[in-house]
């Protein structure tokens, strides 16, 4: 009922707007003190969008940019967004969409200089209607105000805290590399004599899909199981793995699928661990395109829960029929088993070795005046609608992780992050806008207290490096190729090859494997523009020091001994 009255709503407020002569933006008007009052007419924008013509009232301000700048403003103004106006009201009316268009409100005010919020969300939603479709200029036509003042000062403030944040993002991202470049170079092994881990293992695989149900919570659960097989007695001997086969459950994030890390999956394989990868009902692409299309609410605050759940059921059910499907049957070994996960599912992982959600830290961060750059805390802030209490989302059964690009600074925050006990590595990326390296990876990275730890750092890698392009064989949802960042299978290889030799390590405790764990491997095969770095420690002060701007003392550095070629 609650859906039908908004859509009533919208159809009302689209007929009274459109049918009325005269709304629209003529102006956009700006203070900027202390100059005074400055304003552009919106047809001014249009002339130029459209015919490249630069008026006279635009001259004004187009005198102080570049070409290059021009350039760049006439395409954004030409550019259109092909959006449905179900997909915009879908968007802007869930919880995060209205934080989302809360904030850009207190910088697009309305003629009364009241937050624009309303008036953005429906000339937003009229543009993706009209037959232009929509663009900059015709939201600006559609907006239910004579004149769209723009929060100049705020403007600037917020351009010059982000310039100053990416700032202090650089220099921490540049002075990590500097202590792990210095680390690699007292290494003495030569990494072009020992097996390459970014090369297939010597494992065939098989692939088995399963449709669980866990009639409890009303989730269906397509399961992906790779299984080595062992056609080969040799193999067995040589890869020093026998039946049962360690088991490793692969997470994937918001509006992904099984299918986003089938690379790693295969890779996995083929040095024989069993690999199962599960789908989230509540927060994979089916669930976000049925989302976009009307078809079903945002993803819901149960999901901080039902994820972790999913992954315990997931074992559950696997225990269950390693007993009697024929193809499972004595193959899974329960006492190793290890836990990747990405973004959403970063979280996931976390919260299964140990970190309880942290209530406090999030009331903390998600008030309305945290005027945060974090784009990942519109999602953490949707846990506040849990009721507070202790969740049981641990499972003992995990021996270690690998979170790559994880939310984790709110949700769970130091006092969750802090709990776990197993090891860990964590994956971040210089340019994710999403899930901010700082924040949610480095930072988290010093919390930490086992001492088997480590930092991956990907330069130039974006939010959605790690990930499967979408194919037709796919459900993944297309990510803009500005999004993308530089070719993705440089990151594929690290992931492949560090993926081996820290579940090598610190699941089955081959100790061969652990000189591929030094900063010196993660330099040997680095590529550029995509360089690769690895840390094994890095204390609060540490980082306090590196934010600070301050010379951090250096950490001690291992010195490795040369170990034998892994087989």
């Amino acid at each position: 009922m609650k859906k039908f009255l908004r859509y009533l709503g919208l159809g009302v407020l689209s007929t009274f707007l459109t049918a009325t002569p005269g709304l629209g933006a003529e102006r956009i008007s700006f203070f900027y003190p202390p100059f005074g009052e400055f304003s552009l007419s919106v047809n001014s924008l249009e002339t130029f969008a459209k015919e490249g013509k630069i008026d006279d009232e635009l001259s004004f301000y187009a005198s102080r940019a570049t070409p290059q700048q021009l350039a760049q403003l006439r395409e954004l103004l030409q550019q259109r967004f092909n959006i449905s106006p179900t997909l915009v009201s879908q968007v802007t009316y869930s919880p995060i969409g209205e934080q989302v268009v809360q904030r850009l409100g207190e910088l697009l005010l309305t003629e009364a200089r009241n937050n624009g919020f309303y008036a953005i969300r429906a000339s937003l939603i009229l543009a993706a209607t009209d037959q232009e479709g929509l663009t900059v200029v015709n939201l600006l036509r559609k907006f239910p105000s004579n004149t769209m003042r723009v929060n100049f000062t705020g403007g600037l403030k917020i351009v010059d805290d982000l310039s100053q944040l990416l700032k202090k993002k650089d220099e921490v991202f540049a002075s990590l590399q500097k202590e792990a470049i210095a680390q690699a170079a007292i290494s003495t092994v030569d990494f072009s004599q020992q097996a390459d881990l970014r090369s297939p293992g010597k494992f065939r695989w098989q692939k088995k899909t399963f449709e669980l149900n866990d009639i409890s919570r009303s989730r269906r659960l397509p399961v992906d199981v790779y299984l080595p097989t062992t056609q080969n007695s040799e193999l067995t001997t040589q890869n020093s793995l026998t039946f049962p086969f360690p088991l490793i459950v692969i997470s994937h994030g918001l509006a992904s699928d099984r299918s986003t890390f089938v690379y790693l999956a295969e890779h996995l394989a083929s040095y024989g661990f069993a690999v199962a990868v599960l789908e989230h009902p509540g927060s994979n692409a089916e669930r976000i395109q049925q989302y976009f299309a009307g078809l079903a609410g945002p993803p819901d605050a149960t999901e901080f829960i039902n994820r972790p759940l999913d992954i315990k059921y997931l074992l559950n059910e696997l225990q269950r029929l390693e007993k009697s499907d024929p193809t499972l049957q004595g193959k899974l070994n329960f006492q190793q088993v290890g836990a990747i996960g990405q973004s959403f599912g970063g979280y996931t992982v976390l919260a299964l070795a140990g970190a309880n959600i942290n209530f406090s830290q999030l009331r903390e961060d998600c008030n309305p005046n945290n005027s945060s750059f974090n784009l990942s805390l519109f999602l953490q802030c949707q846990a506040t609608d849990l009721t507070p209490k202790n969740y049981e989302l641990k499972d003992d059964r995990i021996k270690v992780i690998m979170a790559i690009n994880p939310i984790n600074s709110s949700i769970l925050g130091e006092g969750g992050v802090s709990q776990i006990k197993i090891p860990v590595m964590l994956v971040a990326g210089s340019q994710d806008i999403f899930a901010p390296p700082v924040s949610e990876q480095i930072r988290p990275f010093t919390w930490l207290s086992d001492t088997n730890k480590y930092l991956a750092l990907i330069e130039n890698a974006t939010h959605f490096s790690a990930i499967a392009e979408p194919t037709s064989e796919n459900d993944i949802l297309p990510v803009p190729p500005a999004l993308l960042g530089p070719d993705r299978a440089a990151v594929y290889s690290y992931l492949n090859a560090l993926s081996v030799a820290f579940l090598e390590t610190h699941l089955l405790n081959r100790s061969e494997y652990r000189l591929y764990l030094q900063p010196s491997y993660a330099t040997f095969i680095s590529k550029e523009p995509l360089n690769l770095s690895l840390l094994q420690s890095l204390s609060v002060n540490q980082f306090n020091q590196i934010w600070s701007g301050s010379t951090p003392q250096a950490s001690k550095p291992s010195n490795p001994q040369p170990t034998p070629t892994p087989r």
